[in-house]
């Protein structure tokens, strides 16, 4: 709904004006309110009267008047027009701008902004004032492109109306076609018939008593007059044949019924109609559109037609004014002035009517019977879920949508140490007992304390005591606060005794190991933390190596890892809401410790280039710069095939299989993950709350639900069988089954349950359908 703007104007350009300000929204009492003052301005009555006469000497318009003096070509004429609207407009918007009235330019501005849609009504007794162009101040015409001006009296009051009984939801409009000697209405008619839910009935030429006879027997939304009309002071006739005349007095009785039963608004699309709108007011007319001044033919049609196709379409009256009357100014070459010549009056006390949507066809039966298949439809879908009947496909869908993702840069905070098959041959490598020898790896770390990184991950099992010549290593693994290095805990259900970490590493800087993949192998989750079950096992350590180095980075940077009162974990503002049973596509999951879902980092299409990478010989020979590890995270781990630490990936290779990295890319990728989501704000991956869930899969069954109904009442009446109903919908739903087992293959939309729930119900909508994984 847009604001309300009200001036007040009490007096005239002779002796000078009392402004009041009112500000508030559209059908409330104003919320604001100031006063101010315009002092006399003798120069723009006399650039009004000055206007108004060489405008009314082009001899244009659909008025009976008298004859025209013409003086001059019709060149001239034109040019004297713009000169004294150019010489108006000037002497108008100084006058606006006179310190006096300062207060009040000062309050528009502070409480409107220029987007907002503005009812701007010119309230005042004096028809002088109403005369001016209020539409060329500059603050409405250049600043607040949606503001519209309107014309009232000082005094209005709210009349209690009937509902209007429509048909079939349509705007009933009753059209007077008056004397049309000179001008042509057949357009103006060719316009109304075209309305989009409209009646119209149309009266060309009648008796003033026929006239009369349809204003009080049948309830109309809009009154038209087409044909010949002038002012006389302030009041107004209209030529309804080619002998008689109304004024609105002679209607009065008749009109104030139309208003009582719903008359909403009354165009008068004919010559100088201010004096027709100035009594028309006085029956409380919501609103009503006039010519302020004689109007062209051609002009006359082009607004009426503009108005009407921004009406229907569904614009407020004001915009639709509006929007007309600018375009109006391609005819003023010819026609000059013609864009200031259409004006609003309405009462205040009142909201203007808008043009009703088209409805559809109701049909109860079908609507209860598609809002009972929608719950049904979601209570199924919920069942098979929760049996895990949809996990599969669900899984399937994240994963297509995890490789769908923009790629990403490397993350620079890391460096990731490899030892490969060829590390294995450096004459370092002799006493190894596994992928790395105790000297290698004394040397690896002096090597790398020297080019001070932040913290360094040994992702290596060390579980023996150091030999007795490695004293350094011994003392290095004891002292050394940035080192951590891993274990494994032990599972006893799996008969797993677990592995020890390096001898010496005190518990705070150990780091588990572990993983959970799901059901097919696939590594979808991040475990956090977590409560070794069994005291005796090797490795007690209650965080993952990961998250050791990335709490110790970020230590560093002054963000100290805490839990929420409801038991996440939160660093700096960034919240891990930790994976809760029954959530997302995880229905019968194992979701025991602190997990959540890995969010991965693509470089060139694979989450194995995600760091810099340099191996165990680099290091060691000396072919690494000091700027590749200062102040960085080092990881250290073997990426060769013979120790098979590989786990599989949502991604794909080229050939089409699943990607396997190395435990020490996986590691990198969940530090990476953290540390970006705190120093980055790069999102994580969350799942809706059940309750989302549930709403997300039932809006989507009523929405396919809606589809249906569209369809079947879309059938003709003697067509609307139950076979033809059911072969519409058997294919409607086939096609969908169809699409949707081919979504888990489509990165755009990605066979949730809501698909199921939207494809059974009906029509298939591809748009808009995602998993019910969402990026936070």
């Amino acid at each position: 709904m847009g604001k309300l703007v009200v001036l007040k104007l009490d007096g005239d350009l002779e002796l000078g004006v009392r402004v009041t300000l009112e500000i508030g929204e559209d059908g409330k009492r104003p919320s604001i309110e100031t006063s101010g003052h315009l002092p006399p301005n003798l120069k723009i009555a006399k650039a009004i009267d000055e206007w108004r006469s060489t405008y009314c000497n082009l001899g244009n318009g659909r008025i009976k008047a008298k004859k025209i003096i013409y003086d001059g070509s019709i060149t001239q004429r034109r040019d004297e027009c713009q000169n004294k609207a150019c010489e108006l407009r000037s002497h108008l918007n100084h006058w606006l701008e006179s310190e006096s009235f300062w207060r009040i330019r000062e309050k528009w501005l502070k409480h409107l902004m220029p987007n907002e849609e503005l009812r701007v009504l010119i309230r005042t007794a004096s028809m002088q004032l109403q005369k001016l162009p209020w539409h060329i101040w500059d603050l409405i015409e250049d600043d607040y492109t949606k503001a519209e001006v309107a014309l009232s009296v000082l005094e209005s009051e709210q009349v209690t109306r009937l509902q209007t009984s429509t048909y079939r939801q349509k705007i009933k409009i009753l059209a007077i076609l008056g004397n049309t000697a000179g001008i042509d209405v057949d357009k103006d008619c060719e316009l109304l018939k075209k309305l989009p839910n409209a009646a119209t009935t149309f009266l060309p030429q009648r008796q003033r008593d026929q006239i009369n006879d349809h204003l009080w027997n049948q309830p109309w939304n809009i009154l038209f007059f087409a044909g010949h009309s002038r002012s006389e002071g302030e009041t107004g006739r209209i030529y309804i044949n080619d002998k008689d005349s109304l004024t609105i007095a002679d209607l009065k009785y008749a009109l104030r019924n139309a208003v009582t039963n719903g008359l909403q608004l009354a165009i008068f699309n004919s010559c100088d109609g201010l004096g027709l709108a100035r009594e028309l007011q006085d029956l409380h007319i919501p609103q009503i559109i006039v010519m302020r001044e004689p109007v062209p033919d051609l002009v006359a049609q082009a607004f009426l037609k503009h108005f009407l196709a921004a009406f229907s379409s569904g614009a407020s009256i004001y915009v639709a004014v509006r929007t007309a009357r600018e375009k109006l100014q391609g005819l003023e070459d010819k026609f000059p002035g013609a864009s200031w010549l259409p004006v609003i009056c309405e009462n205040p006390a009142t909201i203007p009517m808008t043009w009703p949507k088209p409805l559809i066809k109701s049909n109860s039966r079908l609507l209860i019977r598609g809002l009972l298949m929608s719950v049904m439809l979601t209570i199924s879908v919920l069942g098979v879920r929760q049996m895990v009947g949809l996990q599969t496909w669900e899984l399937q869908a994240y994963d297509q949508l995890m490789r769908s993702r923009p790629q990403e840069k490397q993350d620079q905070r890391l460096l990731i140490v490899t030892i490969t098959e060829e590390d294995f041959q450096l004459p370092e490598q002799k006493e190894r007992r596994g992928s790395l020898s105790e000297l290698a790896l004394s040397r690896l770390l002096e090597k790398l304390a020297q080019f001070q990184p932040k913290a360094i991950g040994l992702d290596i099992y060390q579980d023996q005591s150091s030999q007795p010549n490695q004293a350094s290593l011994a003392t290095r693994l004891k002292t050394d606060h940035k080192l951590f290095a891993i274990c494994k805990v032990q599972e006893l259900t799996k008969e797993r005794p677990g592995i020890s970490p390096p001898v010496g590493v005190p518990l705070e800087r150990q780091g588990f190991s572990d993983i959970i993949p799901d059901s097919d192998r696939f590594l979808r989750r991040h475990l956090l933390a977590m409560q070794p079950a069994d005291v005796t096992s090797p490795c007690t350590a209650r965080y993952a190596l990961n998250a050791q180095l990335a709490f110790h980075y970020l230590q560093a940077e002054g963000i100290s890892a805490k839990y929420t009162d409801s038991g996440d974990l939160q660093l700096g503002n960034v919240v891990f809401k930790r994976l809760q049973p029954h959530k997302g596509g995880y229905q019968q999951a194992d979701t025991g410790g602190y997990q959540i879902l890995l969010n991965y980092r693509s470089v060139q299409g694979s989450p194995e280039e995600i760091a810099p990478k340099v191996t165990l010989t680099d290091v060691l020979r000396g072919k690494v710069n000091p700027e590749q590890v200062k102040d960085r995270i080092v990881l250290i781990g073997t990426t060769a095939q013979s120790f098979r630490d590989y786990s599989p990936t949502p991604y794909m290779t080229g050939q089409g299989f699943s990607e396997e990295i190395p435990g020490v890319i996986l590691q990198a990728q969940m530090v990476s993950q953290m540390v970006s989501a705190v120093m980055d704000r790069r999102p994580l991956i969350s799942v809706l709350p059940v309750w989302g869930e549930v709403l997300w899969i039932w809006s989507w069954s009523v929405v396919g639900g809606a589809f249906a109904v569209v369809g079947a009442v879309a059938i003709a009446p003697s067509e609307r069988s139950l076979k033809t109903i059911f072969s519409i919908g058997r294919r409607r739903c086939t096609c969908s089954l169809i699409r949707f087992l081919l979504n888990s293959l489509l990165p755009r939309d990605l066979g949730s349950p809501s698909s199921v729930s939207f494809g059974f119900s009906g029509y298939w909508r591809h748009c808009g359908n995602l998993p019910i994984f969402t990026t936070k």
